[in-house]
């Protein structure tokens, strides 16, 4: 079983890039999508084989999150459950019959790290949330995590530490993740390897191969022998952000 996670940073400008032509090469059981950036009605993009559910941000041209299946769900569910957390269309979850797949837009620090504090709160909250899920049945998390965990992570860890995206709080908070019963699959299956999955448009940061990765597929423990691949597909352009995949 085959699943693709993107962060297409506007799901309009990218179908404009060869969106569809991608979708169907990654051939995937389920395409999950972070930053859609849309409203409901304002793209029609449906692909034969497929449903598709949508989590859209009250506040218009932010943040969204979708996931394509082509596989029926015992039942989905928007949100965490929390006001605060639901109104920015950040999580989308899948029940199926053996597991939980939850695709996740995990909320900027932003610059200044102006939003660490309300960060820190999600953080603790979505984490909850998954070990509640992981609880019944196995999950397996997807999307932009927004946190380079270790210094391999990123091209410069030492210019960034402390920028969003690399302070200790946010790497403790994964580390927190990890140690409640998940493993980072792509990690766990290429120790000791640099791989990036987000560049910044400014300074030819992708020509130059100064990335981060930010993309994640994580598994529960009960899933983790099941993980048959994991690759970051940077060869796939159209966002700042490449696909990644997960096989189990």
């Amino acid at each position: 079983m085959k699943f693709i996670s993107w962060n297409v940073n506007g799901l309009r400008a990218v179908a404009g890039k060869g969106f569809a032509d991608i979708f169907k090469e990654l051939d995937a059981d389920f395409f999950c999508i972070q930053e859609t950036k849309m409203q409901e009605g304002q793209l029609d993009l449906e692909f034969p084989g497929y449903t598709s559910f949508w989590n859209y941000a009250e506040k218009k041209g932010y943040s969204g999150t979708a996931i394509y299946s082509k596989h029926e769900p015992l039942s989905v569910s928007y949100g965490i459950g929390i006001p605060e957390h639901d109104t920015e269309g950040r999580v989308i979850t899948l029940e199926m019959p053996e597991f939980y797949l939850v695709c996740v837009y995990v909320p900027n620090s932003q610059d200044g790290l102006k939003r660490l504090d309300y960060r820190m709160t999600w953080e603790d909250d979505f984490r909850a949330y998954l070990t509640g899920l992981a609880a019944r049945k196995g999950v397996i998390v997807c999307g932009d995590l927004n946190v380079a965990h270790e210094e391999i992570d990123l091209k410069n860890p030492s210019t960034n530490h402390n920028n969003a995206g690399f302070t200790d709080q946010e790497r403790e908070k994964f580390s927190a993740l990890l140690a409640s019963g998940f493993t980072d699959s792509w990690r766990s299956l290429n120790p000791g390897v640099a791989k990036y999955s987000w560049w910044s448009y400014r300074f030819q940061a992708r020509a130059k191969g100064v990335g981060w990765r930010i993309d994640y597929f994580l598994v529960s423990d009960s899933l983790k022998s099941r993980i048959k691949g994991a690759e970051i597909h940077n060869e796939v352009f159209g966002s700042d952000h490449c696909p990644v995949e997960l096989d189990i």
